[in-house]
């Protein structure tokens, strides 16, 4: 059970309610709390969300006004016709494809049903409760909390969890050490589903950025955990541990020292081919077992070889000293 507690979300949809219907009752409006509603339904998780709510439901509010002017005043004001408004109403809402534009209009709409008198006077009180009520909500939403700090820890984690994986792997490779549950793999997935869920919304609150470096990181690091589990079954699989499976241990081990945020693929990738400069110079297998052992260990270090070319076109994170970590 989750312990009791308010969100930012939560205090500014609070605040925002208040503000929009003080202010609408302080200017006199009609129906001065449903301003509190249209501020409620403005505020989202994100700035482009949010922009984008109010306007589909300004949008949605004035076909709503014009339909009920058209029933309402051409027809009756009888709950019947506002049924068949509805019937018509709610498809064109879904042609433009602004259903939720539904309920803040219908709002708008049931204020021009319960005066059942289409006025100037109504038309400016409606006009003016969608501008405070929008207004505050979007005025509320101007301030998203920095996340930088979370996707930091999320980064460091992902980082500690690599290494710890790659000496496992020199543990296998060393000493044939099989008491490893993998259970830093399913971590890993689990943090870097969360990690770009918070990056994207990062992105969502910039109204003019399309890109964020720690989800195009967490991306990477994403595509570099589908090789290491592809590439696991190989080493832990090995009939035989060979002569050869020194050297690759012997990468592993720096490589998990050296888990970072920055850009020293091309580094190790060079490093990877002095591997299989000195691989090739080791004595030919001599026994089936031997032949499969190699051809697995050389496998790995082509899928390693990958691992690394997949984050070498990327720039790196500027992080501060004291988020810092190792160099890889």
């Amino acid at each position: 059970m989750k312990g009791f507690s308010i969100g930012y979300r939560t205090l500014k949809t609070a605040i925002g309610a208040t503000i929009s219907i003080g202010l609408a009752q302080l200017f006199g409006l009609n129906f001065y709390t449903s301003a509190g509603i249209l501020t409620i339904l403005s505020i989202q998780p994100t700035k482009k969300k949010s922009l984008y709510e109010v306007y589909t439901r300004i949008l949605g509010s004035i076909i709503g006004i014009t339909l009920a002017f058209l029933f309402f005043e051409g027809v009756a004001y009888e709950p019947i016709v506002l049924g068949c408004m509805i019937l018509l109403f709610l498809p064109i809402l879904v042609m433009l494809k602004i259903t939720p534009a539904f309920v803040s209009s219908i709002v708008i709409v049931l204020h021009i049903f319960h005066t059942k008198n289409f006025t100037n006077e109504l038309l400016i009180n409606e006009l003016s409760l969608m501008l405070i009520g929008f207004g505050t909500g979007l005025a509320m939403n101007l301030y998203m909390p920095d996340i930088k700090h979370r996707l930091e820890k999320y980064r460091i984690r992902i980082e500690e969890l690599y290494s710890a994986i790659f000496i496992e792997i020199e543990k296998y490779l060393r000493n044939s050490d099989t008491s490893w549950d993998g259970k830093e793999l399913v971590e890993a997935m689990e943090v870097l589903n969360r990690a770009k869920s918070l990056a994207y919304k990062d992105v969502e609150n910039h109204l003019t950025r399309r890109e964020n470096l720690y989800y195009m990181y967490f991306d990477i690091r994403e595509q570099q955990l589908e090789i290491i589990e592809r590439v696991l079954p190989k080493i832990t699989n090995l009939p035989v541990i060979v002569e050869q499976a020194e050297l690759v241990a012997d990468f592993m081990e720096d490589l998990s020292q050296n888990v970072h945020s920055g850009n020293t693929a091309s580094k190790y990738r060079e490093k990877l081919d002095a591997v299989k400069v000195d691989f090739a110079k080791l004595p030919l297998p001599t026994t089936h077992e031997n032949f499969l052992a190699m051809a697995s260990l050389y496998q790995f270090i082509e899928e390693m070889d990958h691992y690394l070319a997949i984050k070498q076109s990327f720039k790196g994170l500027s992080v501060s000293r004291k988020h810092s970590t190792k160099n890889a």
